[in-house]
């Protein structure tokens, strides 16, 4: 069996109110899933079932082959979209602490978290508090805290959330690395733009049911409008003589940037 988690007929109410209907999705090992839709639309209720903070009303959680039990839960690591940490308590203790509680020894906590602070440049503020610690450089403990004890299930709600373009970027590279790695990862988000670069397979969840799901490549495809956008960068003369080689190609805008080199939009239809 190549599925790490299929949630199957899943179904949940809060009174008159349904989150999750009848909802079904399958995530293969080793890839990186999807979790798509507007806010609101069930995605962290999921995710919370998964996790067995909450209980469905019907339906069923297989993980790893097996229908899921409390003891899987160790297995994954959950990075939720409201972050909280204790502000008063230290860094580094802190860290210790979680990483102790996935039941990793003293030695291999403080092993691994080392590694990962150095890797994102936060090992200075190893004896601080939390809260002297600017938003992102709390989103960067926090992520560590989800990762460290290497579960085989990753799950990431808005994980980008409070992140400059700069550490997202860093984010992003850490996800596709775990990934390469073998873990299996989760990726709930509403925004769109970021799904291209970092899911493998998608699912998009509107008004409590699942409404789209495939590869991102298949959707793509589906969806196309036959129309795509190009980016080259050098000189315009450069640019146009790329373009002569492409059929069905139009240049739309150019726009000047540094150092008098050109940035060339094209657009081409099939």
């Amino acid at each position: 069996m190549n599925e790490m988690l299929i949630a199957r007929n899943i179904t949940k109410r809060y009174g008159d109110h349904t989150a999750l209907n009848d909802v079904s999705i399958s995530i293969e090992k080793g890839k990186v899933f999807g979790l798509l839709g507007p806010n609101g639309a069930g995605k962290t209720t999921l995710i919370r079932i998964i996790n067995r903070i909450t209980v469905p009303d019907s339906g069923e959680v297989i993980f790893d082959g097996h229908p899921f039990t409390y003891d899987d839960v160790q297995k994954i690591g959950y990075l939720p979209e409201e972050r909280g940490l204790y502000k008063k308590m230290g860094v580094g203790e802190q860290a210790m602490y979680l990483a102790r509680l996935k039941g990793m020894s003293s030695r291999e906590a403080k092993q691994e978290l080392q590694m990962w602070f150095e890797k994102f440049e936060i090992m200075p503020w190893w004896h601080k508090k939390l809260e002297e610690l600017s938003k992102g450089m709390q989103q960067k403990i926090q992520f560590i805290t989800t990762v460290v004890h290497r579960p085989p299930l990753l799950i990431f709600d808005e994980p980008f959330s409070g992140f400059d373009p700069v550490n997202a970027e860093l984010l992003k590279k850490e996800i596709l690395s775990l990934r390469d790695q073998g873990h299996t990862i989760i990726y709930s988000t509403h925004n769109m733009a970021s799904v291209e670069d970092v899911c493998d397979n998608i699912a998009l969840i509107n008004n409590s049911k699942v409404v789209l799901e495939g590869s991102v490549l298949d959707v793509k495809r589906k969806f196309s409008n036959g129309r795509y956008e190009i980016k080259a960068q050098g000189t315009q003369e450069q640019v146009e003589e790329i373009a002569k080689g492409l059929e069905n190609v139009e240049i739309q805008e150019v726009l000047p940037s540094m150092n008098d080199v050109f940035l060339k939009t094209i657009e081409t239809s099939k």
